[in-house]
This record gives structure tokens, C-alpha cells and sequence, in this order.
């Protein structure tokens, strides 16, 4: 008897949790493979890699498991592909400025070589796409081969350079009402007053940054709470094109850019907690068509570093004297 009524109850629910399981499978974004058009050009032991581990979601050759065909995967992995082909896709990237290619590609190493790609989750259902230490070697010395070799500055590169630093420097050069980024990131001119927490160097476009901090950012590496930094902390990231002279000394050349991060979880909570903004050249035009650049650009490139929210560099510690 009691068997009876289990059945009863049971085999309607389960009968009905088919019914809309079914349904679903039909609730399908589009998600179809356009022509390859601009295949990425690299060495064969290369592009294999890339064809075995990346090319899946970075690709126009996009091959699906059943199991990612079943819905609910089937939504991760269509949103996923989508997201993947706007960042970096090799089935087009030929099509891009040479030193585009060259960024997306270091960038691409970088992000297998922390960790970040293929997705650890992508990668604990396909175990197969996860790139060796012989595969990462390959793609270690591949990216050595992106950079051209380095430039000496003529004397008057040396002297424009100089004029458009300390124009920089002492902000004799008028400065426009600077705009806020598509996505509503105000423009902080005051960044320039902020302390310096650290330096990198791009080998592959011979760049360097100098990183700022604004004073909360200061006092929360003294007190070493950068994980997660507080709300209000901000960094921000100034680039020049090295300019390297005729003792091979290197210093800050052409202007490119600066780079802006805000900390504010609630306010920026779609984008990791931060609002990133970019802006380019001496006029500082801000960087981006849409709204969602944030997501679809500095997100993803810090989602290798998202154990250290979402921040790259290293700051200098208090206790080495580089931020007090």
C-alpha cells in the first residue's frame, strides 16, 4: 500500500521534471562556426597547441561534447564561446595590426602560463585540454620570437621624448575636460599625485608602466590588506613607449596611455568589484565602444590574477620603502 502512493507521488514529479528538462533542450542560443577567414600564422607545433587547448571556444571552429550540447551546459558553454571570440579569436586574428596580433598572443601565453586558460573549469570536464610544461615551454619560447628587437632613439626622439615627459610631469600641457569611458569610469587627473607601488616592463611592444596608488591604496599595502584591497583604494598604471638611447640606457619615450583601476565592490560588483577605465594618448580619449568593454577586456585579462583581486602587480612593500 505504502508502495502504492510512493509510486504515485514519485513517477508524476519525475514525469514532469522530464516534460521540462525536454523543453528546455530547445531554449538554444545560436551558436554557429562563421568562416575561418584569418587564421592565426604561427610554427605547426605551435598552432597545435592552440588547436587542442584553445580553439574550442577561440576559434570559428568550435567543436561541442554531447555533454555541452545538454542544456543547462549548453548556456555556460554558448556564453562562454561568445566571450572567448570577442577577447581572442585565431580563426581572425590575422586580420589585426601586427602589434595587436603580438599582444593577444603574449597575452594568450600569459594567461596559460598562470593558470587562467584553458578555464579550470572547462578543463576539469575536458582534462585533456590542459596545456603540459612541454606545451608551455613551446609557447614560452614561441613568445620570445614576438618581440622585435629594440630600437635606439635618434638624438631628436631623445629630445621630444624629454619635452612631452616633463610636459607630463609639471602638466604644462593644457589639458582638456577629460571624459568618462563608456561604461561611466570618471577620469582622476590627480593619479599623477599618488605614490609609486611598482614598475613593469612589456617585453613583446617594449613598453614600461609606472603604478601608482592613491593614499588608501598606500596605507592598505602598509597594512598589508590587499586581498581584497578596501573600497576606495585606487591604482593606476601610466605607460610610455621605452625610448632606449645610444648607451642602451632606457627611459620613458612616446606617451601611450593611462590606466585606471577604482575599487568599489557594490558600485562595480558586475566587474569584479573594480571600475576600469583607459585612456589613450596625450588627449586621453577614453578606450571603447560599449558599455560592457570592462567586462569584455579588463575582466577577462585579470581574471588570471583574480587570487590576487584582479591586480597584476605586486605592490613594493612598506617595509622595503616604497610605500610609506
Amino acid at each position: 500500500m505504502k508502495q502504492t502512493s510512493f509510486c504515485k507521488l514519485i513517477l508524476p514529479a519525475l514525469g514532469i521534471a522530464l516534460m521540462i528538462f525536454v523543453g528546455l533542450q530547445f531554449m538554444r542560443p545560436k551558436l554557429s562556426n562563421p568562416p575561418v577567414t584569418a587564421e592565426i600564422v604561427a610554427p605547426p607545433e605551435v598552432k597545435a597547441i592552440f588547436k587542442h587547448s584553445c580553439y574550442s571556444c577561440h576559434s570559428n571552429e568550435t567543436r561541442l561534447l554531447w555533454f555541452d550540447q545538454m542544456v543547462p551546459a549548453y548556456w555556460i558553454v554558448s556564453s562562454d564561446v561568445q566571450r572567448a571570440r570577442a577577447h581572442l579569436n585565431f580563426s581572425e586574428i590575422a586580420a589585426l595590426p601586427e602589434e595587436q596580433q603580438r599582444l593577444a598572443l603574449f597575452d594568450a601565453f600569459n594567461q596559460i602560463r598562470l593558470g587562467a586558460m584553458p578555464l579550470p573549469s572547462y578543463r576539469m570536464v575536458h582534462p585533456n585540454s590542459t596545456v603540459t610544461p612541454e606545451q608551455l615551454d613551446i609557447l614560452r619560447k614561441y613568445s620570445t620570437t614576438l618581440s622585435e628587437d629594440p630600437q635606439i632613439a635618434t638624438s631628436s626622439q631623445v629630445d621630444a621624448a624629454e619635452r612631452e615627459y616633463v610636459r607630463w610631469v609639471d602638466g604644462s600641457e593644457a589639458i582638456h575636460t577629460v571624459q568618462s569611458t563608456p561604461d561611466g569610469i570618471p577620469f582622476h587627473p590627480e593619479y599623477k599625485t599618488w605614490k609609486q607601488i611598482g614598475s613593469t616592463e612589456r617585453v613583446e611592444n617594449h613598453t614600461i608602466r609606472v603604478v601608482l596608488g592613491n593614499d588608501l591604496a598606500v596605507r592598505a599595502i602598509a597594512d598589508n590588506h590587499i586581498n581584497p584591497w578596501p573600497d576606495g583604494a585606487m591604482i593606476g598604471k601610466v605607460t610610455w613607449h621605452e625610448k632606449r638611447d645610444q648607451t642602451g640606457m632606457i627611459g620613458p619615450g612616446q606617451f601611450v596611455q593611462v590606466e585606471l583601476m577604482i575599487r568599489d565592490s557594490k558600485r562595480y560588483q558586475t566587474t569584479a568589484g573594480w571600475g576600469w577605465g583607459r585612456w589613450i594618448g596625450t588627449d586621453l580619449k577614453p578606450d571603447g565602444h560599449t558599455a560592457d568593454f570592462a567586462s569584455t577586456h579588463c575582466v577577462d585579462c585579470h581574471h588570471a590574477v583574480r587570487r590576487n583581486d584582479y591586480v597584476f602587480t605586486m605592490p613594493i612593500n612598506a617595509r622595503q620603502g616604497g610605500a610609506k
